[in-house]
């Protein structure tokens, strides 16, 4: 089974580097698809309040022959909840539809910036973190800007800042702003949704060289750009596949071919955290 490297935050806590991503798994085919991921080897499971399936994450653990604390399970704040006195509710809301006594890692999901509470949220993390029903905490989609305030106004640097991140978005600045200040970067939809990406010839050409998948090559290239990685995958086939990245190394030409694949534009669904609102 592969062992899957850690990282040590900014706290102190270890985080898994490939997580496996949960989103719009539900019901029982998502709990199978979640167990099959533990079974397969993974540990770090990413789920959100507006996924609608932090339930069945959790009846996924309760399924697996995996001990709670060696899984790392992640949840996420939705943008409707972010003042303090909703954000602390929703937490303990997000634990009891999981069954669970703590989430290893907690993210505020969208600054939403025009509501402007994200400020608020994060004062609740750390009021979530003290009294025990989180153990890292962290955001998703926050640019410096936003970082900025956050440490300004409460003294506290995220753990995690879970980002777009693949070939087409390789978000060398805030990958650069983050690893300055202590941030550790994961990418959310590394494979770029399985858009056109996995179809570059300049990616196909590397795996072939490799004898991988382009899939493999683009969570390796994410790999060795020191980024946590949360592909997601329904079959235990290309679950395993996923996992097979950690026996092969990209040059640093292969390393840069990939990275000059990014675009001006290259988010897949123009979701810019300036501006963009997620409730």
């Amino acid at each position: 089974m592969t062992k899957i490297p850690t990282k040590t935050l900014n706290d102190g806590n270890q985080i898994p580097v490939l997580g496996f991503g949960t989103y719009k798994l539900n019901g029982a085919q998502g709990v199978n698809a979640i167990n099959s991921a533990l079974s397969n080897g993974y540990t770090l499971l990413d789920s959100a309040f507006n996924y609608e399936n932090e339930g069945t994450v959790g009846e996924a653990i309760r399924r697996s022959s995996i001990k709670r604390e060696d899984i790392f399970v992640t949840s996420k704040l939705p943008g409707r909840h972010q003042t303090y006195d909703q954000a602390i509710p929703t937490i303990q809301e997000s634990l009891y539809r999981a069954g669970l006594d703590y989430y290893d890692l907690y993210l505020i999901h969208w600054p939403n910036p025009k509501e402007d509470h994200y400020v608020e949220a994060w004062q609740a993390l750390i009021a979530a973190q003290k009294f025990g029903l989180v153990r890292s905490i962290g955001v998703c989609n926050f640019l410096p800007e936003h970082l900025e305030r956050l440490v300004a106004e409460t003294g506290v640097t995220p753990a995690v800042n879970q980002i777009e991140l693949h070939p087409y978005w390789s978000q060398a600045s805030q990958r650069a702003y983050d690893q300055a200040h202590g941030i550790f970067t994961q990418a959310w939809s590394p494979l770029g949704r399985a858009s056109s990406v996995l179809q570059e010839p300049v990616i196909n050409a590397i795996a072939d060289k490799h004898h991988k998948s382009a899939a493999q090559v683009i969570l390796r290239w994410e790999f060795q750009l020191g980024v946590g990685i949360i592909p997601k995958a329904n079959s235990p086939k290309h679950q395993l596949a996923n996992l097979d990245i950690f026996d092969f190394e990209l040059t640093l030409e292969e390393l840069a071919a990939i990275t000059e694949l990014d675009k001006p534009n290259g988010r897949l669904k123009n979701q810019d955290p300036a501006v963009y609102q997620e409730f």
